[in-house]
This record gives C-alpha cells, structure tokens and sequence, in this order.
C-alpha cells in the first residue's frame, strides 16, 4: 500500500488479498459470501492497530494475528518495503489478502487502478487475483494507526487487486506476493504455518 495520501491517508497487503468473490465480499465460510465490502474489511483490520503493533509495518510477521476476524484470516502488505515474515494460520480458514491496493478518492482510485499490476504464487504454483475498483467502503480506525492517521470511521474510495486462498493443509506454505502501481512496489515473502493445534 502506498504512503499516507488522499483522505487522512491513502496496501497495500502489498497484503490480502479476489479469487471467485463476487462484488468485493468475502466467504463467511467456503461455501457461502456475505454482502460486507471485503476491502472495507481489511481496512479496518489494518487500521485497528497503532503504529507500533501494527501489521502493515510488521517486518517478521509477529503481529499478523492482531484483530483477526472469525471468518477468514487476513494477510498485510507494506508501505513499499520487500519483506519476509513467518505468520501461524488457524486451520480451516481461507486467507485473504491484497497484492496492490489503496484508499483514497474516486480519482485516486482510478488513476491508481489504471497502473496496478501484481501476481502472488503459493508453495510455487500462480494465484488467481481479482481487480476490485471504485468500491466506497466504510473504515474503523484506532487512534495512531499507520494507515489512516487517525481514530473513528469514515466513508471513502477503495481499490486494489486481491487474492483468496482456501484453507490450506496442515503444516509449513510459501506464499510471494508482489505488487505495483507506478513508482510503488510493495512485496512480502510469507511463511504460513497451518496447524489445528497452533496458538496464533
């Protein structure tokens, strides 16, 4: 995700996140979808957490399981850094994250969409990603955060270029995701380890 820009600011996740959602939702399990924005709810996710914990600006993965929703397990990018990081994955939850994204104005939004590119690939095989452009959602927020700057909830323009994984087999996944739009280049290598019995 770029720097801070447009709104009070702007992943991008550079991670979490497409692949077969329709109008940018998200399964609540597998099988079925629920209406809510799934960029809404990454934003949120990454903005819940002040700067300091945050897991946008994680560079290991230890703070990859703050504020985790019940229904899926998101994945962050950064701010236009390379990095590596190693994240526990309850079992049986799809993963979702963004190659590429942003928040700002619809304009922003548009002209950040026309250069977007990204591709992420899973124990070496290429993932199926989906362009979600122009979709107003609602961001939560905290205080201090790194992506917005600020506490509280407000409305804007969403965009990116996103990924869903079902929930993987037990044990050790190599997941790359790289993403661009213009001068911004975002990248994380991701250990993912799956396990029934992993504190996360």
């Amino acid at each position: 995700m770029p720097p801070k820009s447009g709104i009070p600011l702007l992943l991008v996740l550079g991670l979490l996140a497409g692949c077969g959602m329709a109008q940018g939702t998200v399964p609540s399990k597998p099988e079925d979808a629920v209406t809510e924005s799934i960029q809404g709810r990454w934003w949120t996710w990454a903005a819940s957490e002040v700067e300091d914990t945050n897991p946008v600006m994680d560079t290991t993965g230890k703070f990859c399981d703050r504020n985790q929703p019940e229904d899926v397990w998101f994945l962050a990018g950064t701010f236009g850094v390379t990095l590596q990081r190693t994240c526990m994955v309850p079992a049986g939850r799809p993963t979702v994250f963004p190659l590429v994204n942003q928040i700002g104005t619809e304009a922003q939004c548009r002209e950040f969409m026309a250069a977007a590119k990204g591709k992420a690939t899973l124990d070496g095989k290429a993932i199926t990603s989906e362009r979600m452009e122009e979709d107003n959602v609602t961001v939560t927020g905290a205080a201090g955060n790194p992506l917005t700057g600020e506490g509280g909830t407000f409305t804007s323009y969403a965009c990116g270029i996103w990924a869903r994984i079902p929930p993987l087999t037990a044990g050790r996944h190599k997941l790359t995701i790289r993403g661009s739009s213009g001068d911004f280049r975002t990248g994380v290598d991701y250990t993912l380890i799956v396990g029934i019995d992993q504190e996360v």
